[in-house]
């Protein structure tokens, strides 16, 4: 286990530096010159130099890949072209707003999907086993920049119920908590759609092992079994989801952010985006990445430490 954690931090770290680099070398991947595009009107030879010296874009490549990637190390991210404040100060200001609404989509995806999944799991095949199904189908195919307009238009707009636009004052915990309503349950409803689909899944092969049955044998209720040795088994999966729905959801407040009117790192982007200020959003673009890869290791690294039964050596994942 501990050559696999050095392996898969080393992993880690190999990309996270690719990403860097990728980055670095983003404002030439763009068509046009990052200068004029930036000064647009007001681009004459003067400020097209001043523009292009600020940027680094008078050293070779080399250089500028090497400056970016020693300067994010040190969380040194460059400048933003609009308010001259440093891009690093600008992401820690967005940050926690994007990080609570991630974190509480998560917190209702769990609590919603895994009784969900455990009651279909013990009325499998059934009727409602299959709408819920067909149901499920539907929420994970679509976006949640689709269910963000509609609870926006029906719980807004319709009815008046919950605040359309804004973040909330965090000084006021019952209007920041009414302002996060609706982006949170729009980023789990998708995922109200996987989870219970996994959690049915992973109880099942759970019930069809073989200690289930010698517990059956041996006398144990069926209520017994099934949720007090079977339910802790089949959350493993779920467990090492957590990883994964990070990433995944930090991702999705970028929709959410700017339907409902949000302050945070996807605005932050989308603005960024929009002034093409590319200190911001090679900030921004990396900030998400560091999330997806340690996501991505932490829900690795979770499922081998949960299920006990697993061991990697040299390599190769052998069941005990």
């Amino acid at each position: 286990m501990t050559v696999y954690l050095i392996k898969r931090i080393a992993m880690a770290v190999l990309v996270i530096v690719l990403v860097m680099v990728l980055l670095a070398l983003l404002v030439h991947l763009v068509p046009g010159d990052p200068a004029k595009i930036i000064l647009r009107q007001r681009a004459t030879p003067q400020l097209i130099a001043q523009v292009r010296a600020e940027m680094g874009l008078n050293k070779s490549i080399l250089a500028q890949v090497w400056d970016f990637v020693i300067g994010a190390l040190q969380g040194n991210l460059g400048t933003d072209f609009v308010s001259q404040a440093p891009v690093s100060s600008l992401i820690a200001q967005a940050l926690p707003d994007t990080f609570i609404l991630a974190f509480t989509s998560m917190i209702l995806s769990v609590l919603v999907g895994v009784p969900l999944g455990v009651f279909v799991a013990s009325r499998p095949n059934g009727l409602l086993d299959r709408t819920i199904g067909a149901i499920s189908m539907v929420l994970i195919s679509a976006l949640p920049y689709v269910f963000s307009l509609g609870l926006l238009l029906i719980f807004a707009v319709h009815w008046h119920l919950l605040p359309a636009l804004g973040t909330g004052s965090p000084s006021s915990p019952g209007d920041y908590l009414r302002h996060l309503i609706l982006p949170a349950i729009a980023l789990a409803i998708p995922w109200w759609g996987y989870i219970p689909r996994l959690v049915r899944a992973s109880m099942l092969e759970v019930l069809g092992s073989n200690y289930i049955r010698t517990a059956r044998s041996l006398g144990f209720r069926e209520r017994t079994i099934f949720y007090k040795y079977a339910f802790k088994n089949a959350l493993v999966p779920v467990a090492a989801l957590f990883g994964l729905m990070l990433g995944y959801s930090l991702a999705g407040t970028i929709y959410a952010e700017t339907i409902f009117g949000r302050s945070g790192l996807g605005s932050l982007a989308l603005g960024a985006i929009a002034d093409r200020n590319w200190p911001v959003i090679r900030g921004t673009v990396l900030i998400y990445a560091l999330f997806y890869i340690f996501g991505n290791l932490v829900s690795d690294l979770s499922y081998r430490f949960l299920d006990p039964r697993i061991r990697v050596e040299k390599g190769v994942e052998v069941p005990v």
